[in-house]
């Protein structure tokens, strides 16, 4: 008698996660899709193709190419100066170029239009110096255009790059360095011929998260008058009330970012560079004379002091002038137990995720696991906005349809189980930042040589056994850092958040937010100071551990 065929049976429980984490992120996109192409959609379009999407890609592109070339000069060229020379400063330079990455994009915006505006602290000195009374009577910047938002946005981002081209230029062997020096070849002829094409594959990484981070911004552009994608999509679903028509500017949205990530990777190929397999020898770094030296300090202080020391100077001088630590009451701490609570609880659930998902693909067998793998790590280039909109049709879908059932069941409706929760919210933070338990994990799982695995397999351990006795005590420090990363992007999350919490719950982000949207942004001051002390403590981490030590 013929055996019934058994179900498919994965080598390791662990696949399940993959195939979970990549449906996931592929539920939005799919949902997307649908409404997009729903007969409603089909009449909106026409309109979208001719009055919004042009005007508003343009603005995108535009951001997107500012924001890019402002990121590239000032990380390139900071961290080619704290590699390469030896000045005063150079080791403090060396970790506080990353602390403007502890302050999001929208609250960055904020604090310079306080700042720069007719009653903020700079045009009022420059009346009291002059005599001025009015804006007839001299010209000041205005940052609420696309040139402001360029410096606003480029100013928090270019850490991306800078993290990503210091690693690559410490690399470089000090041999190639010695060759092309004894040719003849200046400092100019060294970074242009040696150490930018050496760094052409992290240049390209880190512009695509700094851009990715440009695409994903809402409030910062909202606020200086851009009409971005971003923006495009908000309006036309929360003021025009078309939802198709959302999802269709949302599928132009994904057009550009697989285009984007597209061009990472061509860049990232299209030179490759290997290393000696033993250890290169370190580049010495060239003193510079007392006038170099001046310069080089300046340059990379000024990123610093533009992006960081002065927004966290004037949020502590709000905080300290107003009054606002009164503002510490029940209401606050009560907001801020909702952050904590929803940043917490994604943090756990993408930890738990991202590390399954990494243990599937060391353990497993099948060959289409580091595949899914990649699915599930393409979350983070989901803008906020795409993701909740994608995530609601189905969301929505499964909260009716389980009411439904409820009801019929028992006589009493559950209500929207999902949205009504802020379980909608957590999910929408697993997708978007399960590919950073993913990096993190992996980077910390592949010091673990695989000898250590087929030693405790032949003791007799499990898969769970070598998961729970083996990688967890040798990856914690990897996987308790890519938690805190992913609980700090989680407070700082704006469009996500604005677009999926439920009704009458707040957050420090939305706080802020919905100061900033009524003009006294400075009443939010506190709340803002919270979430940029939030993301100090991972920024000072991550720009340590890259740190040189000479």
């Amino acid at each position: 008698m013929r055996q019934p065929s058994r179900l498919w049976r994965p080598s390791s429980r662990f696949a399940f996660a993959s195939l979970f984490g990549a449906g996931l992120v592929a539920l939005p996109v799919l949902a997307l899709g649908l409404t997009a192409l729903s007969p409603d959609a089909a009449s909106i379009w026409p309109h979208l193709a001719a009055n919004v999407i042009p005007g508003a890609l343009a603005n995108t592109a535009l951001l997107m190419l500012g924001v890019g070339l402002f990121c590239a000069l000032t990380g390139v060229g900071t961290a080619w100066l704290v590699t390469q020379y030896e000045f005063p400063g150079r080791r403090a330079f060396e970790w506080l170029l990353v602390l403007p990455l502890a302050i999001p994009t929208y609250l960055t915006a904020y604090i310079y239009v306080e700042i720069m505006g007719f009653q903020g602290p700079l045009q009022t000195a420059l009346r009291a110096v002059t005599g001025y009374r009015s804006l007839r009577d001299y010209w000041f910047p205005d940052p609420r255009n696309l040139v402001g938002a360029v410096f606003v946005m480029g100013i928090v981002l270019y850490p991306y790059v800078y993290l990503s081209v210091r690693a690559l230029f410490g690399l470089q062997s000090a041999a190639i360095v010695e060759s092309a020096r004894t040719l003849g070849a200046s400092r100019g002829t060294l970074f242009w011929k040696i150490g930018l094409p050496m760094a052409r594959p992290a240049l390209a990484a880190g512009l695509t998260l700094a851009l990715l981070e440009t695409l994903n911004d809402i409030g910062a552009t909202e606020y200086l008058g851009i009409n971005s994608l971003t923006l495009s999509i908000y309006t036309t679903w929360l003021n025009r009330g078309s939802l198709p028509g959302a999802a269709q500017i949302a599928c132009v949205m994904l057009i550009l970012v697989v285009l984007l990530i597209a061009s990472e990777a061509r860049l990232r190929g299209a030179r490759r560079f290997s290393l000696s397999v033993r250890q290169p020898r370190a580049v010495g770094r060239s003193p510079l004379s007392r006038r170099a030296a001046l310069g080089a300090g300046l340059a990379c202080a000024l990123p610093v002091l533009l992006g960081a020391l002065l927004p966290i100077g004037f949020l502590v001088q709000q905080v300290l002038a107003r009054g606002l630590l009164q503002q510490f009451d029940g209401a606050l701490l009560g907001n801020l137990a909702n952050a904590l609570l929803l940043a917490g609880s994604a943090t756990a659930l993408v930890v738990a995720l991202g590390l399954g998902i990494v243990a599937a693909g060391r353990i497993g067998r099948e060959p289409w696991l580091p595949a899914l793998a990649r699915i599930a790590s393409l979350g983070y280039a989901l803008p906020g906005t795409v993701l909740a909109l994608g995530l609601l049709v189905p969301l929505a879908a499964f909260d009716n349809a389980f009411a439904n059932a409820v009801t019929a069941w028992f006589g009493a409706s559950p209500g929207l189980v999902l949205i009504g929760s802020g379980a909608a919210l957590v999910i929408a933070y697993l997708v978007r930042f399960l590919s950073i338990a993913i990096s993190g994990i992996q980077s910390g799982l592949s010091r673990i040589s695989p000898r250590i695995d087929d030693a405790a397999r032949a003791l007799g351990s499990n898969a769970g056994d070598v998961l729970r006795q083996v990688h967890w005590p040798l990856a914690r420090p990897a996987i308790a850092a890519a938690a805190l990363l992913v609980f700090v992007d989680c407070l700082k999350e704006l469009p996500a958040t604005l677009l999926l919490r439920p009704l009458n719950v707040d957050t420090l982000a939305t706080i802020v937010y919905g100061h900033a949207s009524r003009g006294v942004f400075e009443d939010g001051a506190l709340a803002a100071l919270l979430i940029v002390l939030a993301g100090l403590y991972p920024a000072i981490i991550l720009a340590r551990a890259g740190a040189t030590k000479a």
